[in-house]
């Protein structure tokens, strides 16, 4: 059973901290619908998460043209943050979404603390309350808090307050760095004043899962593997480099995925003002730990893999034949790892044949909502 954090007493010490909530609406009846609601979704999630001052600012903007997903969505809501300077934003879109070919009302990037909500998915009637739980969970996923609610046996909902990693994570979201440093110190700075708030990303983003949600690129890396172990000149390579050129080799296969993924996917940000700097490094400094964790389980699992391959495909005979001299434990290790490392560059080059959408899905997780009652999900730990 889940057990919550301890919640957190107001000293009345603390600074008050404003986060700035953007929601960007589709132009024409979603836009709208929407207007007006900021003060109830301020004092919404005033009482949710209190100790913080909640600024929502409702704009209307379709972000992205139809046919788009829910990736091309998120992602420019991303942009929007940037230039408008929100610290967090939730785009409410008049286009249906769904994951895993199944509609969902919402979903959310606790990376680029964007989230989408689909008007359609929210029913025909009491849209407006169902809107206003909807973007109010959701702002509040963002910073950490996914079951900090209880519903009784008569539906009501009872809170007792923010939990403590979600007070810490909006104190670090708040937080201001003067971009008057060099980018190294800046990066520094930025990096150790949200650690708490980075490990939670990444937790979110479940890094060690990357390889899982891009087929092409595993069904490369296997294959280059099984063909690696069968290929004789590889057993000779695997003998004859030694160690020093072994991990030189092992360190360049993953450097090459690592940068394969973030150039070529696009997954790297870039500033757009000079206010945004922090927001941005953020940003990098989680997508690069996210894909360095990933390639790095992923190498760990091609090492398991080639090794019980090894056992199965790589006759000791022949192998003992093929090298000059009788095999040694050392001699097999060697083997897979070379294997291993040419595998992590096969999965680089797999990567490249996946669409920019499936690798920032996969680098990214997006938390999805498909509860028909908003009220219903208060009991439910985030996935």
């Amino acid at each position: 059973m889940h057990t919550p954090d301890k919640p957190v007493e107001d000293s009345g010490d603390d600074e008050t901290i404003e986060l700035v909530v953007g929601v960007a609406t589709s132009p024409g009846m979603v836009s709208e619908f929407v207007g007006g609601m900021e003060a109830e979704l301020s004092g919404r999630m005033t009482s949710r998460v209190p100790h913080v001052r909640w600024r929502f600012e409702v704009v209307p903007d379709r972000l992205a043209v139809p046919p788009t997903d829910v990736a091309e969505i998120i992602s420019a809501g991303r942009q929007r943050l940037l230039r408008e300077g929100w610290d967090l934003a939730v785009v409410v879109t008049d286009l249906p979404i769904e994951t895993s070919r199944r509609p969902v009302i919402a979903h959310a990037s606790a990376s680029h603390g964007v989230a989408v909500v689909s008007m359609p998915a929210l029913g025909a009637m009491g849209v407006r309350q169902r809107l206003a739980e909807t973007v109010t969970r959701l702002v509040a996923a963002l910073v950490g808090d996914v079951n900090a609610a209880e519903v009784d046996q008569y539906g009501a909902v009872h809170r007792s307050g923010p939990p403590r990693r979600v007070v810490r994570n909006v104190k670090e979201l708040g937080q201001k760095i003067e971009a008057d440093e060099s980018d190294v110190r800046m990066v520094a700075r930025v990096t150790a004043g949200n650690m708490r708030l980075l490990v939670g990303i990444l937790r979110a983003n479940r890094p060690w899962q990357l390889s899982m949600h891009l087929t092409r690129a595993s069904v490369t890396a296997l294959g280059t593997a099984a063909l690696a172990l069968v290929t004789s000149d590889i057993w000779r390579l695997g003998d004859d480099l030694g160690a020093v050129r072994l991990s030189l080799i092992t360190v360049a296969s993953v450097l090459t995925t690592i940068c394969t993924f973030i150039i070529g996917a696009q997954l790297w940000e870039r500033s757009p003002r000079p206010e945004a700097r922090e927001q941005v490094i953020l940003f990098n400094t989680v997508t690069l730990a996210t894909v360095t964790i990933g390639v790095l389980s992923l190498y760990g699992t091609l090492l398991v893999l080639t090794w019980l391959g090894s056992l199965l495909l790589v006759p000791t005979g022949l192998f003992s034949q093929t090298l000059g001299h009788p095999v040694r434990i050392g001699d097999q290790w060697e083997l897979v790892w070379l294997t291993s490392s040419l595998a992590t560059i096969g999965e680089a080059v797999g990567a490249g044949w996946e669409s920019n959408e499936s690798v920032r899905e996969a680098a990214y997780t997006y938390r999805a909502d498909d509860q028909a009652l908003p009220e219903e999900s208060f009991t439910k730990a985030s996935t």
